[in-house]
């Protein structure tokens, strides 16, 4: 009988060990969650290990700068799908694979919600996360804001308007416009006092070429704009000839003065864009990831998702710190990060393993003791045996 109990104590002890190793080589894996060793007894037969359970702690947070590397403060795990099955993780060292999907080392997909529409996700659906690889659509110059002063100063300029000869007006100046194909067109406006006081004319050239008549600009007694009442001059269409749609662009002149000093443009804005290619990433707390592109357009390609479980220790451990759902874990729990017991999300880190080694070392120590007991047990054993046997 003590032959028996000592060897299910040494069986115990050796167990121990192995998690104390394994927990120990994984010390440095990132999102990695320790093991622990829980033992029973036997009834009058020794010990056993009863099961061996995965503690869910969080792990520190570790600062890489990169905006793909993503850590979870708090609950939850990252949704992957690994070959249309669906896995989960908190290890977020992603990158990006040759279709521009984002992906972990063993080339699981991240999983996000898909916009619904005015900047909701619809959190019932997932869709793999996919950078894209197009570059941004255009978008045409619709509206422009001119905001100059005209100096009181100016004299009145000899002859009709010439944009060639700069006596026939006072100042000039110029902004790049957009097609509907984001191609650019130079919009220069030209401005000459009229022999009326406080009013100015104001006349469109795009490309060299000119775009309605002349507009006239009146002034109060303070130098703010008086007329038009709106302060707005819409253009007719413009055709490029470049196959794209007419431009027709409203010019608001509502910040342009006439006082004293100098020419000065304060204000010339417009809101066309040209093609943009993909320049960066960004990922907020809640998830949502956006495309930055040259142009200053931004897209929105989902919301990173979350899912959480009622019960962790009844995850299936997969390996590669992934684990996926049993009976015994409960349905997965869907969510927005932030809201309810779901962590936030951090983008720029990494979750490192929950091991505490000094905790290790001295479970080793403890198991170490255990094994070399049970083993002296064994030889104590033993040597009453033989002195039993040899007896006469």
């Amino acid at each position: 009988m003590p032959f028996r109990i000592a060897l299910s104590g040494l069986n115990a002890a050796s167990s121990d060990l192995s998690i104390t190793a394994h927990n120990i080589a994984n010390a440095s894996t990132l999102g990695f969650k320790q093991f622990r060793s829980e033992f029973s007894d036997v009834l009058s037969d020794g010990v056993q290990l009863a099961a061996e359970t995965q503690q869910f702690g969080q792990g520190a947070v570790e600062f890489t700068g990169n905006p793909l590397d993503l850590s979870i403060s708090g609950e939850g795990f990252f949704t992957l799908s690994d070959g249309g099955g669906l896995v989960y993780s908190r290890a977020g060292a992603f990158g990006v694979d040759s279709e521009g999907f984002v992906v972990n080392s063993a080339n699981q997909r991240l999983q996000v919600y898909p916009e619904a529409g005015g900047g909701i996700f619809d959190v019932g659906a997932l869709q793999d996360l996919r950078l894209t690889t197009t570059a941004s659509q255009p978008v045409a110059t619709t509206s422009g804001e001119v905001g100059v002063n005209l100096p009181t100063s100016d004299a009145v300029p000899a002859g009709p308007f010439d944009p060639d000869d700069p006596s026939t007006f006072n100042s000039t100046t110029s902004i790049t416009i957009y097609d509907s194909l984001g191609s650019e067109h130079t919009a220069t406006l030209y401005f000459a006092r009229t022999a009326t006081p406080n009013e100015w004319e104001s006349r469109l050239y795009i490309d060299d070429n000119p775009v309605g008549g002349t507009n006239t600009l009146g002034f109060s007694s303070t130098g703010t704009l008086a007329s038009p009442a709106a302060g707005t001059f819409t253009t007719p269409p413009y055709d490029p000839g470049n196959g794209s749609d007419p431009l027709v662009i409203d010019f608001d002149y509502s910040l342009t003065t006439q006082y004293g000093g100098e020419f000065t443009v304060n204000t010339l804005t417009q809101d066309g864009l040209n093609v943009g290619r993909l320049t960066g990433v960004d990922i907020d707390p809640s998830g949502r990831v956006l495309a930055r592109f040259t142009n200053g357009r931004t897209q929105s390609l989902g919301q990173v998702a979350l899912t959480n479980f009622s019960n962790f220790q009844g995850l299936q451990n997969l390996g590669d710190n992934t684990w996926s759902e049993t009976f015994s874990s409960g349905p997965p729990l869907r969510g927005e990060a932030g809201k309810g017991q779901l962590g936030l999300i951090q983008s720029g880190t990494l979750e490192q393993s929950n091991v505490d080694l000094t905790a290790q070392l001295v479970n080793m120590i403890t198991a170490q003791r255990n094994f070399q007991a049970n083993a002296q047990m064994i030889s104590t054993a033993d040597t009453v045996t033989q002195t039993i046997i040899n007896l006469r």
